[in-house]
C-alpha cells in the first residue's frame, strides 16, 4: 500500500492559487477513484478538487480559508493503487546568475602610477594617512594610490566622486593625481558630512475601532466580494479610464425581436433576449478596431486573434461574475443565444468551470436590466475595454423625413464605452461605440434566423 499525493491542479493559465473553502472528507473516511475531496475557490469560479484513486484520507495538509498554490499537496490518500510511497517534490533551487561585466577602457597611465597600481595591496594601515572617521568608503586600489602618492584624507574628501554613489574610482584619483602634478587646481568637492543615523521607523498610525451603535450591522465581506474588491481596485489603478458615451436608436432592433422571439422559442428552446443581439453588434465593431481586443503588457500591446466575449453577469448574493463566450465570432445568432443562456444560467446556479470563466478578450455588461440608464463600467483587467447597455426607453424624437421633420416616439438606448487611454486614444474609443450603435439602429427588420 503506498500514498497518493493529492495536488492543486491547473486551474487556469492566469490562476496560481486558490482559497480551500471546505473539506468533503474527513481524516479516516475512505475514498473511491472520481471522489471530490475538497472545495476550492479562486477569484473567478467555485470548484472541487476529485481524486484519482481509490483509498482513504489520512492526513490533511491545509485547513479552510488557507490559500493553495498550484502543484502543492493537499490532501495524502493512503491506497493500495500507489505502489510506492509518494515523494514530495522539491522545488529546484535556482543559481543566480553572475554576469561578467567587461572593464571600463582605460586611460593612458603613466609607468610610475601603474606600479603603484599593480603592485599587492598592503592590509597594513597607511601611515601617512590619518585614521579619521569619514563618511565615504574608499576602496583599496583607491587608498593604496592615495599612499603613495601622499594624499590625505582631507584631500581624499575633496577629490569629486563619479563613481556609485558619489564615490572616488581609480579614474578619479588619477586624473587628481595628474592635475596636481602638473600644477592646476584639482576639481574639489564640498567634504561630505557625516552620515546621520538611521531615523527610528515611525509608528503604523493606529486605525481606530469604528464607533458602532446599537442599531448598527456590521456585515463581513464575503470571499467573493473580498476578491472583486480587489480585482476593481487593481483595474483602477492600472488601467486609464476614459468613457464615451452615445445614443442609439433600436426601435427597429426591438420591432424585429418582438416579432420573432415566440417562433425562435418554439423552434429553438431558448429565449431569444436582446444580449446576443447586442454581443453580434460588438463583434462586429471589433473587427473594424481590432485594437480594442488586445491586452496590455509593460511596453507591449498584445492584439487577441481570438475574440471571447465576457458578459457580466449578477448573481444571487449580490455578486458577479463573468463567463466567456469562446470565438464568439464563429457563432451566429442562433449559437451566441444558446451560449448565452447556458454560460448565465449555470452561473446563477455556481455550476462554471475554471476555463469558462478565463481568457475573455472584451467584456460586456448589460445594466439595462436593472433600470440604469447609464453607467461607467470598470475595465475586466487585463482587457482595454469594456460596454455597458442602459435600458431601452420609449423616448420623444425628432425623425427626420424627405416631406419635413416630426416628433415621433422611438426606443432609445445609451452605450457607454469605458477603455484604457494608455493606448486607446479618445477618437478610437469614441468610433468604437459609435460602430456598435450605427449597427443596432440599421438592424434589417426582415434578417430571419
Amino acid at each position: 500500500m503506498g500514498k497518493f499525493l493529492l495536488k492543486l491542479p491547473s486551474m487556469g493559465e492566469s490562476v496560481t492559487e486558490a482559497t480551500l473553502t471546505a473539506w468533503l472528507k474527513e481524516e479516516g473516511d475512505t475514498i473511491s477513484a472520481d471522489d471530490a475531496v475538497v472545495e476550492v475557490a479562486t477569484d473567478k469560479v467555485d470548484s472541487d478538487v476529485p481524486c484519482e484513486v481509490s483509498g482513504t484520507l489520512v492526513e490533511k495538509r491545509f485547513s479552510v480559508n488557507d490559500v493553495i498554490q498550484v502543484g502543492e499537496v493537499i490532501a495524502v490518500i493512503e491506497s493500495d493503487e500507489v505502489g510506492e510511497e509518494a515523494v514530495e517534490e522539491e522545488m529546484p533551487v535556482v543559481e543566480p546568475e553572475v554576469s561578467a561585466h567587461p572593464a571600463p577602457e582605460e586611460q593612458e597611465i603613466p609607468q610610475e602610477i601603474m606600479e603603484i597600481v599593480e603592485a599587492p595591496i598592503s592590509p597594513v594601515e597607511v601611515p601617512n594617512v590619518p585614521q579619521e572617521t569619514t563618511a565615504r568608503y574608499y576602496s583599496p586600489l583607491v587608498k593604496n594610490i592615495a599612499k603613495a602618492e601622499g594624499i590625505s584624507t582631507q584631500e581624499l574628501e575633496q577629490i569629486q566622486g563619479t563613481g556609485e554613489q558619489q564615490r572616488v574610482t581609480k579614474k578619479d584619483i588619477l586624473a587628481y593625481v595628474a592635475q596636481r602634478k602638473s600644477g592646476g587646481t584639482p576639481p574639489a568637492t564640498p567634504k561630505a558630512a557625516p552620515a546621520a543615523a538611521p531615523a527610528p521607523p515611525s509608528p503604523k498610525p493606529v486605525q481606530a475601532a469604528p464607533i458602532v451603535s446599537g442599531e448598527d450591522q456590521i456585515i463581513e465581506m464575503s470571499r467573493m466580494g473580498k476578491l472583486i474588491s480587489e480585482h476593481m481596485t487593481h483595474s483602477k489603478n492600472t488601467s486609464v479610464h476614459v468613457q464615451s458615451f452615445i445614443e442609439a436608436d433600436v426601435t427597429n432592433l426591438w420591432d424585429w425581436r418582438e416579432k420573432i422571439k415566440h417562433s425562435f422559442f418554439q423552434r429553438e428552446g431558448e429565449k431569444l433576449t436582446f444580449t446576443p443581439i447586442f454581443i453580434s453588434a460588438i463583434i462586429h465593431a471589433l473587427k473594424e478596431f481590432p485594437l480594442l481586443n488586445s491586452e496590455l503588457r509593460g511596453d507591449q500591446i498584445i492584439q487577441k486573434r481570438n475574440i471571447n466575449i465576457g458578459m457580466a453577469t449578477a448573481l444571487g448574493d449580490g455578486n458577479l461574475i463573468v463567463p466567456v463566450i469562446k470565438n464568439a465570432d464563429h457563432l451566429n445568432m442562433v449559437g451566441l443565444a444558446k451560449a448565452v443562456n447556458d454560460l448565465s444560467n449555470r452561473a446563477r446556479l455556481n455550476q462554471l468551470q475554471p476555463h469558462e470563466v478565463q481568457d475573455g478578450t472584451y467584456t460586456v455588461t448589460n445594466i439595462g436590466n436593472f433600470g440604469s440608464i447609464t453607467g461607467t463600467p470598470i475595465i475586466n483587467q487585463p482587457q482595454v475595454g469594456i460596454l455597458a447597455l442602459g435600458v431601452i426607453r420609449k423616448m420623444p424624437a425628432v425623425i427626420e423625413t424627405p416631406n419635413g421633420d416630426f416628433v415621433g416616439i422611438r426606443r432609445k438606448m445609451i452605450l457607454s464605452h469605458s477603455y484604457d487611454h494608455r493606448i486607446i486614444n479618445g477618437a478610437m474609443g469614441g468610433q468604437f461605440a459609435k460602430a456598435v450603435a450605427d449597427y443596432l439602429e440599421q438592424w434589417d427588420s426582415s434578417f430571419t434566423l
